[in-house]
């Protein structure tokens, strides 16, 4: 599986960004899809999943601002974000991961991973 993440970029605070992430090589839809993000000089975060069927977990911190969606048809998983904030600032990552349990928020669990991008918000 190859996963290409683009859509980040530099936005004030307040702002939106669309990150999208296009994947090959593997029956998409069967794949659960991960966005996570990582700061300078801290670990690796999850942000949220999406099964292939749809369902979603997001974390609670970010519930109200952050949307996981995804297009089955164009292979692609997006993470909408709303009202951005400065800490919010770091690399976005998408993951795919197969198998029965859709959720998992740790890294270990995800397979397959895009090349991050960046996600800049000025106050």
């Amino acid at each position: 599986v190859q996963l290409q993440a683009s859509g980040g970029g530099l936005v004030q605070a307040g702002g939106s960004l669309r990150l999208s992430c296009a994947a090959s090589g593997r029956t998409f839809s069967s794949l659960v899809m991960g966005w996570f993000r990582q700061a300078p000089g801290k670990e690796r975060e999850f942000v949220g999943c999406m099964s292939g069927g749809g369902r979603t977990y997001l974390e609670d911190s970010l519930k109200g601002r952050f949307t996981i969606s995804r297009d089955n048809a164009k292979n692609t998983v997006y993470l909408q974000m709303n009202s951005l904030k400065p800490e919010d600032t770091a690399v976005y990552y998408c993951a795919a991961r197969s198998g029965s349990i859709w959720y998992s928020r740790w890294v270990s669990d995800y397979a397959y991973w895009g090349q991050g991008t960046q996600v800049t918000v000025s106050s």
